[in-house]
């Protein structure tokens, strides 16, 4: 998480992760490896995995696979990082529960906080898309106390 909120860096990043973490980077809403890191990733750049390297490219070959992921850094990311982590890890926290039970952490009025994101208070975090979360974050900063 420290290096999506470092700040802007200009064009691209190629780096190699372990196989799993890059999918959970480039997940899409609905699939299993879907989950805050994805949502955090993508309010701040494009993520597109590029390809798989197998344990056979190394010496001593690894026990995993790897796979290379190309960030791009988006004209206008996302501006409120932390206020998307704190919701993200609120929704996901409980991550089969609805998100009126889930968010409960972040305030005892979910059903509101859910009707000004114009979520469904039965939906769960895995089938919030990018721009949920963001509706979600910035509802959140609104009732949020100063």
């Amino acid at each position: 998480m420290k290096w999506l909120k470092a700040g802007a860096w200009r064009g691209d990043m190629t780096l190699m992760f372990q196989k799993e973490v890059a999918q959970r980077i480039v997940a899409k809403p609905g699939g299993d490896a879907y989950g805050r890191l994805a949502v955090l990733a993508q309010a701040r750049c494009n993520a597109r995995l590029e390809f798989v390297v197998g344990p056979r490219a190394f010496t001593p070959p690894p026990k995993i696979a790897s796979a290379i992921v190309r960030l791009t850094d988006l004209a206008d990311p996302y501006p409120h990082l932390d206020a998307l982590e704190r919701v993200t890890a609120a929704a996901f926290g409980q991550r089969r529960k609805m998100l009126r039970a889930a968010l409960r952490s972040l305030t005892p009025d979910t059903e509101e906080l859910l009707g000004a994101a114009e979520l469904a208070p039965t939906a769960r975090a895995e089938e919030i898309d990018q721009a949920g979360f963001r509706r979600l974050a910035d509802a959140w900063i609104k009732k949020a106390p100063a």
